[in-house]
């Protein structure tokens, strides 16, 4: 059985990626949602591979074992050939671990862990106006939405609305808690990470899924780093399951 090592493994990988992405919603945890067609296709074309890898394997080895047919010599060189490689195949066999692990047990979304480690690593933007915001309040805004406004809109659009987030819970010094969301322009590798620090109410678990009313608070100067993290005011705290997609689109 060493032998279908390789075909095991590329099955394995192939049946991982089908699962998360055809039928799941668990491939939004590393990629944009546009990319789904192509990890339907790489993980069928995986395991087509390794059909067809180990329908070779399964025919090289019935004819190789047929010493009238290819010779006694050939059958003593293979012999000695597996005879001073065993130990290898065993060890390639641990390839199969990472990727049966993916298919049972695939990892959560970037969380807090990743959000800590980002340095706040914002696009650059310069202070202007920005379009006005829909009527009605509470207006539901993204995390990174409110914090461009906050920062650079020297219209004041947040003033004397009552805006709406959704985002996990990331600590800071002290009793500072932020609602924060992890952007993605392709996929998990090159998340950035956006952040409102909350006022009021007491921080829920970490990595905790909420939605956050409230209102802004200004702070600091415009455009400057004296005005980040941009503060919500919170009056209502709500924890909610964690989205299908997780990420923020950059």
């Amino acid at each position: 059985m060493r032998r279908y090592g390789p075909a095991v493994l590329l099955m394995l990988v192939g049946a991982a990626v089908l699962r998360i992405a055809l039928l799941s919603d668990l491939y939004l945890r590393y990629v944009q949602g546009g990319l789904r067609p192509y990890l339907v296709a790489s993980g069928a074309l995986l395991g087509l591979l390794g059909l067809v890898r180990a329908a070779l394997t399964a025919r090289a080895a019935r004819y190789g074992t047929d010493a009238a047919d290819h010779g006694a010599h050939l059958v003593e060189e293979r012999h000695d050939y597996l005879h001073s490689h065993e130990g290898s195949p065993r060890v390639a066999w641990l390839l199969v671990l990472p990727a049966a692990a993916l298919l049972l047990f695939p990892p959560p979304a970037l969380g807090s862990y990743s959000a800590a480690r980002d340095e706040a690593a914002r696009a650059a933007e310069s202070v202007g106006t920005f379009p006005a915001l829909p009527a009605g309040d509470p207006v539901d805004l993204s995390v990174s939405q409110f914090g461009s406004r906050a920062v650079y809109d020297s219209g004041y659009s947040l003033k004397g609305r009552t805006v709406r987030l959704t985002g996990f819970v990331t600590r800071g010094d002290g009793d500072a808690w932020y609602v924060t969301r992890l952007r993605v322009a392709c996929c998990a590798a090159d998340a950035t990470t956006s952040k409102v620090e909350i006022r009021g109410p007491d921080a829920p678990e970490t990595d905790t899924w909420v939605t956050v009313t409230g209102t802004w608070r200004p702070r600091g100067e415009l455009g400057f780093p004296s005005a980040w993290p941009p503060v919500l005011h919170a009056t209502t705290v709500v924890r909610i399951a964690e989205p299908s997609d997780p990420y923020e689109d950059r």
